[in-house]
């Protein structure tokens, strides 16, 4: 995954902005949701400004992350609450491309948007679950960093059909590494 490789490489240069803007990383993590979140109500009916929205979401998701190491405001529940905005705002993205597809018409593009909104569910599901059995799950090839800006590409360049497309071909393989992976890790520790 290009963000579990990437996640912390702005933390350098943008310590100084971090320091200077002491707000609660908590608030930055819901305004994120809301710009996000209306993405959904403008896919719809402006593909473009939609995409923008996206993009525009995930620099608050980019920057709450930030804020909390650089400031020494890490906690469990700031991830828990930024996780679960994060589920949030990733619905009704999927809303507005399905409200998008319905709007004109083309089932098999609605149906596959559902499909590639429960594989993103999943992903973070299996995660989760690993978690709570004791085994760290970072494997896959696409988390929310990538399906953001991907769907964000679909949005802006009008290729929205072929983006999900491939976004769910690539988010039901990253269930599948996930659970693979967590069984392989299950398994070595009861030999």
């Amino acid at each position: 995954m290009l963000s579990e490789k990437f996640s912390h490489f702005l933390d350098k240069p943008l310590t100084p902005l971090a320091k200077a803007f002491p707000i609660n990383p908590n608030i930055i993590t819901f305004i994120g949701m809301i710009v996000t979140s209306f993405s959904g109500f403008i896919i719809p009916f402006n593909l473009f400004l939609g995409g923008i929205f996206i993009l525009a979401g995930g620099a608050f998701d980019l920057l709450d992350g930030i804020l909390a190491r650089v400031n020494g405001r890490v906690t469990r529940f700031g991830a828990l609450f930024d996780s679960t905005l994060d589920r949030i705002a990733d619905g009704f993205i999927f809303l507005g491309i399905a409200w998008h597809f319905f709007r004109i018409s083309d089932v098999e593009a609605f149906i596959v948007t559902l499909l590639c909104m429960i594989a993103s569910y999943l992903i973070s599901y299996v995660r989760a679950r690993a978690e709570g059995l004791g085994v760290s799950c970072n494997v896959g090839i696409i988390e929310r960093p990538e399906r953001l800006v991907l769907l964000a590409f679909g949005c802006i360049t009008s290729f929205l059909y072929y983006t999900v497309v491939v976004l769910t071909i690539l988010s039901w393989i990253t269930v599948g590494q996930r659970i693979l992976y967590v069984r392989a890790k299950l398994k070595n520790l009861t030999q």
